[in-house]
C-alpha cells in the first residue's frame, strides 16, 4: 500500500543551528515522507507503479527528440549537485525520472519559494473567474490600506515585485517567519515606496495575497488551490501549508513531488491546459511568463522567473539567502546560451520548475534544502543543459 504524505505542519519554533529564518519556515511547510519510487541514485521507469489518477505517457528519449547520454549526464551532474530527484518531459511524455539521496516518488518536500509561481496561478484563476482584476488595487479587499499610502498599490504590483512594501533581510526572513499570524504581520508594515518604482523581492508583499484571494474568492485559499489546481492536475501528493493562524502561505510552504511538480509545468507548457481542460486561460499564461513585469527587472513576469535579456535584480534571490540579503542588479539574460523563452519557477536551495516553450521540455528539480547552496549544485544553468544540450531535433 502506497502511504499519502501527511499534512504539512502548522507550527514550530525556530531552530537556532540553521538560522531562525529558515527553520521557521522548514517547521511550517515541512517534508512529508511516503513509500515508492526508486533506488537512490538510479533511473526509474516512470511507467511502473504509482496511484495517480492520470498516470502519464512515457516515451525513450529518442523518440522524443532526446539524447539519452546526455539526459544521464544531467542527472549525473544532478545527483553530484544533491539534488532528490529530477524528471524531463517533452511533449507531453515523460521521457526520464531519476532519484538520489533519500528521494522517493511518493515523498513531498519544500519547493520553498517555487510556491509564489502557483500563487501567481491562483491569482490568474480569480482573474478567469472575474472575482479579481490584477489591474484591482489591493486595498479592495485589504482594509487596512484604505486611506493609507498603501491604497494605490495594484494586485499586479504584487504579482511584479514592485509594490513599495515595506522590505528589509530582517522584517522578510525574520519577523515575518516568527510571526503566528503572517498575513496580519505583512498587512500592517509600512509602505516603503511608491508602487512601481523600486523592485524587491519581497516575501512580505506576496503573503498579502492571501487576504486578496481569500476575499475575493470567498474560499480558504489552501481549498481554493486543492479544488481548482492541485485535484485537477492530479497533483495527489502536493499540500499548501498554512501559517499557526491557518493563513495560507502564498509566498512558501506547498510540499510536492517531482511528478506533480512536472504536471504543474506541463500545464504552464501547454498555455494553462492539462489534457484538454482549461485550468488558467492562456491570456494570463502570457501575461505571466511572455514577458518581463515590469522595466525595472527583465528577469521577472508575475512570481514567475524569466530568461529575457536587460537588466536584472536578485537573480538567485530566490535560490539564495545571500542573494536575498544583497539583491544588486546585473546584465541578463539569467542562463545565457538558453532561449530567451525560457521561465523557472524557482525556491530556496534551487528547487526549480523549468518551462521552455521552444522546445517543449519540462524540467523538474528538487533537492537538499541549503540556505546558501554551495558546489556543486544543480540549479537554472545547470537544467538548461536540457534544452541546449540533450534536445537532437
Amino acid at each position: 500500500m502506497i502511504k499519502l504524505p501527511e499534512k504539512p505542519d502548522r507550527g514550530g519554533r525556530p531552530n537556532r543551528l540553521l538560522g531562525a529564518a529558515l527553520t521557521a519556515a522548514l517547521l511550517t511547510g515541512a517534508c512529508s515522507t511516503g513509500l515508492g519510487g526508486g533506488d537512490a541514485g538510479t533511473a526509474v521507469d516512470p511507467s511502473a507503479g504509482g496511484s495517480e489518477p492520470s498516470p502519464w505517457e512515457t516515451a525513450a528519449p529518442a523518440s522524443l527528440g532526446l539524447d539519452a547520454a546526455k539526459l544521464e549526464n544531467v542527472a549525473a551532474v544532478a545527483e553530484k549537485g544533491k539534488s532528490d530527484c529530477l524528471a524531463v518531459a517533452r511533449d507531453g511524455k515523460l521521457a526520464g525520472e531519476w532519484y538520489f539521496r533519500e528521494g522517493r516518488r511518493e515523498k513531498a518536500q519544500p519547493v520553498w519559494s517555487a510556491t509564489k509561481s502557483f500563487t501567481s496561478v491562483l491569482v490568474g484563476i480569480a482573474q478567469d473567474d472575474g472575482a479579481l482584476s490584477v489591474d484591482d488595487k489591493a486595498s479592495k479587499w485589504i482594509d487596512e490600506w484604505k486611506g493609507t499610502p498603501a491604497e494605490e498599490v495594484t494586485v499586479r504590483d504584487l504579482l511584479s515585485n514592485v509594490s513599495g512594501r515595506e522590505w528589509s533581510f530582517r522584517t522578510d526572513y525574520r519577523r515575518l517567519l516568527k510571526a503566528p499570524d503572517r498575513t496580519k504581520f505583512a498587512i500592517g508594515l509600512k509602505q516603503q515606496h511608491e508602487p512601481g518604482k523600486v523592485w524587491v523581492y519581497n516575501n512580505s508583499a506576496i503573503q498579502t495575497l492571501q487576504r486578496v484571494l481569500q476575499k475575493a474568492t470567498g474560499k480558504d485559499v489552501s481549498r481554493f488551490a486543492e479544488e481548482r489546481l492541485f485535484k485537477p492536475l492530479g497533483m495527489s501528493r502536493t499540500t499548501m501549508g498554512t501559517d499557526r493562524a491557518g493563513n495560507a502561505q502564498t509566498f512558501m510552504g506547498i510540499n510536492s513531488t517531482c511528478r506533480d511538480m512536472a504536471r504543474f509545468g506541463q500545464m504552464m507548457l501547454e498555455n494553462g491546459k492539462w489534457q484538454g481542460r482549461q485550468i488558467v486561460s492562456a491570456k494570463y499564461v502570457e501575461a505571466a511568463t511572455g514577458r518581463p513585469s515590469t522595466k525595472l527587472n527583465s528577469a521577472y513576469g508575475y512570481l514567475w522567473w524569466l530568461n529575457r535579456p536587460g537588466t536584472i535584480r536578485g537573480p538567485v534571490a530566490a535560490t539564495d539567502l545571500g542573494g536575498a540579503r544583497e539583491p544588486g542588479a546585473s546584465k541578463g539574460p539569467l542562463v545565457p546560451g538558453a532561449p530567451p523563452q525560457l521561465f523557472w519557477a524557482l525556491g530556496l536551495g534551487n528547487q526549480l520548475i523549468q518551462i521552455d516553450p521552444e522546445t517543449r521540455t519540462v524540467v523538474v528539480r528538487l533537492g537538499k534544502t541549503e540556505p546558501r547552496p554551495k558546489p556543486p549544485t544543480f540549479g537554472p544553468a545547470e537544467a538548461s543543459k536540457v534544452v541546449t544540450d540533450a534536445v537532437t531535433r
